[in-house]
């Protein structure tokens, strides 16, 4: 009793980490979108579709192909940058040969916007420069505003790289100074103007009146567009200052949920999540979050969130490696309480088996001496013939263990047989080569040698002898493989094979060889190979995120033995 009290918390401590639940119901709404950020990228790719149709159309304007173009950098701006710049190019010639001097201006501006994300910070000075400003101040208002937020967000950018400190203070200052202008000429009832007073506050400090002033609109914000996605994350970051680490969570995680929802790929929220996550304990979840802003930042090719996510995610992979190497260690120690309890738990059993047998034979000496006595004690042989059907029983036992020590003993002689059988085959085949060899045929044995029959041939038998050994001790194995895929990407051996390439490196992931490495050399597999193998399997499978966990549960309730 004190031995499986001892146990049961030992493997409660050793899994207490597996088990954390989160308060935040934003977080996990997070999480479960998280697993539909496909369906997300396919629904704007389609709709992306849909609008380069259009550009097909015969006979199509200068000025219709621009406002296409328009809509395709709208679209893109966000999601690849690349293609956003190729589309906001081609309206820069189209405006310029048109010679409409607004459509040159906004194409311009919105070029060097999409260079400050990229990275190419000289190319968007170099655009923004070439304006001439005082023409931009007689032409349409929400030119001079593009004008002045793209040179805002060229210097917010250039100042988060933090290269040098007194450059970086300089450029915040010049980004300061084009918000400033921002707000002198955005209308104040309109939601852009809100948020940069907001962001002004925030800079002078004044977190109350901030935090006041973006809740307002918030509640106001009813749609899970990208304006509500910036609105949450600018409240997350007051929170943030503020060490409120609950709501800087709650808000974060609306706003990543609004990036996903609307496919937005150049985004803030997700990593400074990974980061409050990682600074709260929660080193799995930060290492999901930071993963996944790893992956949108790459596929936006957003350089300023490529470079911030590069400086934290070594951070939190480090952690999250070191958890699961701690997670490790607790669980080899819950194996062997486990392997010792068993341990008692045979022991008690052959004590137990011991004592039967005694009392079985204790039995037989009463069941004679009742046949004596049947005349005198009718009742000595009811009791009599209840210890012949106790008998009976155990001798099924006992036959159904002898059965089980045959199959035992037929698997050992079958490895047995063919550890002979090579031994054989590799003698026969010295013998072979001696004969060739003293009968002086070089070339006769130079080929011999040269060749990778007899290896090819051995090796397609091993594999052989190792499919079928495996799949009688896991004859549901290919199943229960196929039941995590969905149809179309199920695998079926051919006709002849009992395991496919594929099959059989799983097959040693499940005799708990995970080691790529090692399943190379078993299989004669290039390392590329096996880890392509492992990696198209993973993201084929209907359960990504534990593919492997579950290959090592196949057969656990109808292993063959």
């Amino acid at each position: 009793m004190r031995i499986t009290l001892l146990l049961l918390v030992s493997l409660y401590i050793s899994f207490s980490a597996f088990s954390q639940q989160h308060e935040s119901k934003e977080l996990n709404q997070l999480f479960y979108l998280m697993k539909y950020k496909d369906v997300y990228e396919k629904k704007k790719e389609e709709k992306i579709k849909g609008i380069k149709k259009m550009l097909e159309i015969p006979d199509i304007t200068p000025e219709q192909r621009y406002n296409i173009n328009r809509q395709l950098h709208n679209e893109y701006k966000v999601f690849i940058s690349d293609s956003a710049i190729y589309y906001i190019k081609q309206n820069v010639l189209i405006a310029k040969s048109l010679k409409n001097e607004t459509w040159i201006y906004e194409s311009e501006i919105a070029l060097s916007f999409l260079y400050s994300l990229s990275g190419k910070y000289l190319e968007a000075l170099d655009i923004l420069n070439g304006i001439n400003r005082q023409r931009l101040e007689q032409m349409p208002k929400w030119l001079l505003v593009e004008y002045y937020g793209a040179y805002k967000e060229l210097y917010r950018y250039y100042t988060r790289l933090k290269v040098i400190n007194d450059e970086s203070s300089r450029y915040y200052s010049q980004s300061i100074l084009y918000r400033d202008s921002l707000l002198n000429i955005v209308n104040p009832e309109n939601q852009f103007y809100q948020i940069l007073y907001a962001e002004k506050l925030m800079d002078e400090k004044n977190m109350k009146k901030a935090k006041s002033v973006l809740l307002e609109l918030y509640k106001k914000s009813k749609t899970e567009n990208r304006e509500k996605a910036i609105l949450a994350n600018v409240l997350a970051n007051i929170y943030r200052e503020e060490n409120n680490i609950g709501e800087q969570i709650k808000y974060y995680s609306i706003s990543s949920q609004c990036d996903i929802k609307n496919a937005i790929k150049e985004n803030a929220s997700m990593q400074s999540l990974a980061s409050a996550l990682f600074e709260s304990g929660n080193i799995d979840e930060a290492y999901k979050c930071i993963k996944s802003s790893m992956d949108d930042a790459i596929f936006c090719n957003a350089y300023l969130r490529t470079f911030e996510v590069s400086s934290i995610f070594p951070i939190i992979d480090a952690a999250y490696q070191e958890k699961v190497v701690l997670q490790q260690q607790k669980l080899k120690t819950a194996l062997w309480l486990v392997s010792i309890l068993s341990l008692l738990l045979v022991s008690t059993l052959i004590y137990v088996y011991a004592q039967m047998k005694r009392i079985a034979r204790i039995r037989k000496e009463l069941y004679r001496t009742n046949i004596k006595l049947n005349e005198l004690n009718e009742n000595l042989q009811s009791s009599n013939k209840e210890l012949q059907h106790v008998n009976e029983k155990l001798i099924h036992v006992n036959m159904e263990l002898s059965e089980t020590n045959l199959v035992k003993e037929t698997y050992l002689g079958k490895f047995i047989d063919l550890c002979s059988l090579y031994i054989d085959k590799l003698d026969n085949y010295r013998r072979q080569l001696n004969k060739i060899a003293a009968s002086g045929n070089i070339e006769t044995l130079y080929k011999t040698l040269k060749s990778s029959q007899f290896i090819d041939d051995e090796l397609s038998n091993f594999y052989h002898n190792f499919d079928e050994t495996f799949l009688r001790i896991y004859p549901s194995f290919i199943k229960e493989f196929n039941n995590l895929f969905p149809e179309e990407e199920k695998q079926f051996p051919k006709q002849g094979e009992l395991l496919t390439p594929e099959l059989r490196i799983y097959a040693l992931v499940r005799l708990g060889i995970q080691d790529s490495t090692k399943i190379a050399s078993f299989l004669r597999y290039s390392i590329t190979t096996v880890y392509t193998y492992r990696s198209k399997a993973r993201s084929k499978s209907l359960v990504k995120g534990d593919f492997e966990e579950r290959i090592k549960t196949i057969g656990n309730e109808t292993t063959n033995f």
